[in-house]
């Protein structure tokens, strides 16, 4: 029997480090099956120090990151490595995930809603990204992202986005045409 790829959605929530707190590091990260079921939903322990929480968009406090339940940076980034390793990565703006992780992955193993061509396309946006609110929205009818951002929330929006038209999608891979524009340059490297 042929091995077959899951799928897995993943969100990741940062916080701001350095002056001003504009570099992102990890602060939560959601990972869920298929169906939408939580393989991974944790705070992690910060590995700078935090010079902006970025509450109002986050919803991170200090107090998360502090707590017990924050898992260590290097075990989160092992246990996804691991988790996604060999299979299909669903997401909107797979990048950004990929490079607070540091973890590259297989570009063609990766389903971005946020650079799938139709769903700009049907937007009216062919050049620009949308993002996750507006395409749940525009798309499904659906709302997220209202106050402060949940991964859990946002990987299975991403993913009820990517089921909503994942025929196509994979028809369109299987004959060789690449259905989504290129992510930005300056994130080559967290593809392989």
């Amino acid at each position: 029997m042929a091995h077959t790829k899951q799928y897995y959605a993943i969100s990741c929530i940062n916080v701001g480090v350095g002056p001003g707190g504009t570099t992102s590091m990890l602060a939560r990260i959601a990972i869920v099956d298929f169906r939408g079921n939580t393989i991974l939903d944790t705070y992690v322990s910060p590995t700078m120090k935090v010079t902006e929480y970025r509450t109002a968009t986050t919803g991170i406090e200090p107090a998360h990151l502090s707590s017990r339940n924050a898992a260590p940076f290097n075990t989160v980034q092992q246990y996804v490595a691991n988790i996604i390793k060999g299979h299909i990565l669903v997401g909107h703006s797979i990048w950004n995930d990929l490079s607070v992780l540091g973890i590259p992955h297989p570009a063609v193993d990766t389903r971005d809603v946020a650079l799938y061509q139709p769903f700009r396309n049907a937007l009216r946006s062919p050049n620009h990204i949308v993002g996750l609110q507006t395409l749940s929205w525009q798309l499904m009818c659906r709302r997220c992202q209202e106050s402060e951002q949940n991964p859990l929330e946002n990987a299975r929006a991403a993913l009820d986005l990517y089921r909503s038209d994942a025929t196509d999608w994979e028809e369109a891979i299987r004959r060789g045409s690449w259905p989504c524009a290129l992510p930005p340059s300056t994130f080559s490297r967290c593809y392989l």
